[in-house]
């Protein structure tokens, strides 16, 4: 959806100028939302981290559908970009919770290739449910189920072992 939310701005009356600051709004607040999501998965958990960090993102780009301000767009830029930019990098930690050092480069792998390809699709598949609906609410109706997905999927996981044998593709019993 971020790759649209330039466009959908524009539609709710915003100028290409306005618009394009949503989107920078956005990658600024990722900046932070690094840092902050960084600190706050270190003092309580990642999973917990991520899971609060997908449902946050859901919840925002849901409520796309009910802007119709600038000044809307600004505000939920802010939060979707920190929600946004500080569950991605803790992939990588829960990463190395649940495999050995020695896997590392292929499951980092595997995550980056799999979320690119979401990535690459998603604006192709966005711009279909526009031209076919004639709405961008679709998009940010399946954005946010594919969200609340994801943070169900992360709550089923098991929890991981905190000891990860360096010998084994699997994390060991403690």
């Amino acid at each position: 959806p971020i790759f649209h939310t330039v466009s959908y701005a524009m539609i709710c009356g915003a100028t290409l100028t306005a618009a394009t600051g949503v989107y920078a709004i956005e990658g600024l607040s990722g900046l932070f939302g690094r840092l902050i999501f960084g600190v706050l998965a270190d003092k309580v958990g990642v999973r917990k981290v991520i899971v609060g960090g997908l449902l946050l993102q859901a919840a925002g780009i849901y409520a796309y559908i009910y802007l119709g301000e600038i000044n809307q767009f600004y505000m939920l830029a802010a939060v979707l970009g920190l929600a946004y930019g500080g569950v991605m990098p803790l992939y990588s930690v829960l990463a190395r919770e649940y495999f050995p050092p020695r896997l590392m480069g292929t499951v980092l792998g595997a995550m980056t290739m799999t979320s690119s390809i979401g990535m690459a699709a998603g604006p192709v598949a966005g711009g279909w449910l526009y031209e076919t609906y004639g709405t961008y609410h679709w998009l940010y109706i399946a954005s946010a189920g594919i969200g609340i997905a994801a943070a169900a999927l992360a709550l089923v996981f098991p929890p991981a072992k905190k000891d990860v044998d360096e010998n084994s593709s699997l994390p060991q019993p403690a």
